[in-house]
């Protein structure tokens, strides 16, 4: 048994520089742009949300502008498997995470637990 939920929603973004995202963003969802540090801030970002809402992601890319969503689970062979037998299949799987494509041509990603509350959360599925 196992557990999975909607994690994110993620603004894949082809631009120079993030900040260029970032900047819009924030301004188009009136959301504070979380910047980081980290050698990864260059390539991603987040916006501030409610605890009780999916994150929002900024992620700067080379393919063409897009919004996907990861799907957060405890299991991720597990989760990559249950996805395959609704029609998923594997694009590439990464060291965190699993890129898959949907039926209908959308590309999605499978991740460990994002959000805090996912173990004592009572809107996350349980899957057999």
């Amino acid at each position: 048994m196992h557990k999975s939920r909607l994690a994110a929603l993620v603004l894949d973004s082809k631009v120079d520089d993030i900040e260029e995202a970032n900047i819009f963003w924030e301004q188009a969802l009136g959301l504070e742009c979380v910047r980081s540090d980290e050698d990864w801030s260059s390539k991603y970002s987040h916006l501030k949300v409610p605890k009780d809402q999916p994150h929002i992601l900024v992620q700067k890319v080379a393919h063409e502008s897009r919004v996907h969503i990861d799907i957060e689970t405890d299991n991720i062979p597990a989760e990559v498997s249950r996805l395959e037998g609704v029609g998923a299949k594997v694009i590439e799987k990464l060291e965190r995470w699993v890129v898959m494509e949907a039926p209908t041509g959308h590309r999605f990603c499978v991740v460990n637990p994002q959000r805090d509350d996912f173990h004592d959360a009572d809107n996350v599925n349980t899957w057999k």
